[in-house]
């Protein structure tokens, strides 16, 4: 009787102990995932204006370019843009990584909802919009033609219409990563900065 007793321990000695194996090994491959990374800012070494004219189709370009990449020098104006006065032209902004080859405007574009440009230019340079850009005052009139999913403006695309002749103005672009907080009354100041270039641009 003993012998049977001893025996029935045994046994379920052997069942209790492989479970508590069981269940080890099954919190063992449980482990909780990795939290996904947040996504790393964007490699941005090229930026081009394409002021296209409504006219007759001309086609004006400005450029910016890092020419070291994630190395220590900052992206640096190339090429400046030279407008004739008294005309419609339509803005493109196009930006791109060199290094790896990506074109990154596509990417702003899907992901809109979160970007914003914002300009700014010396005072009478254009007759629409006027005044001197929405870097300052959210609500100041810039000419947009694109906009988000949720009906906010990108700044992809804007139009413009020149003044009279002007040497030696400036016109700035200000690219805000906004997740989260992108709105109709957001500042060039909510977020983080992408992109911040300044040309010279010329109306003869």
């Amino acid at each position: 009787m003993k012998m049977l007793e001893m025996k029935d321990f045994l046994i379920r000695w052997s069942y209790r102990t492989t479970y508590f194996i069981m269940v080890g090994l099954l919190f063992m491959g449980c482990k909780p995932e990795n939290p996904p990374a947040e996504n790393e800012e964007e490699l941005i070494t090229e930026v081009k204006l394409i002021f296209t004219s409504q006219s007759d189709a001309t086609v004006v370009t400005a450029l910016a370019t890092d020419a070291d990449g994630e190395g220590p020098l900052p992206m640096e104006v190339t090429l400046n843009p030279i407008l004739e006065s008294q005309t419609l032209y339509y803005l493109d902004i196009e930006i791109k990584n060199t290094v790896n080859n990506i074109d990154l405007t596509e990417e702003i574009r899907e992901e809109g909802a979160e970007h914003k440009f914002y300009f700014q230019f010396t005072n009478d340079l254009f007759s629409s919009p006027l005044g001197d850009g929405n870097t300052d005052l959210f609500d100041d009139p810039i000419n947009y033609l694109d906009s988000d999913i949720d009906g906010l403006p990108i700044g992809l695309s804007t139009s413009w219409q020149t003044g009279n002749p002007m040497n030696g103005g400036t016109f700035r672009i200000v690219l805000k990563h906004q997740p989260d907080v992108k709105s109709a009354t957001a500042s060039a100041d909510v977020g983080e900065t992408d992109i911040d270039l300044s040309w010279v641009l010329t109306i003869q």
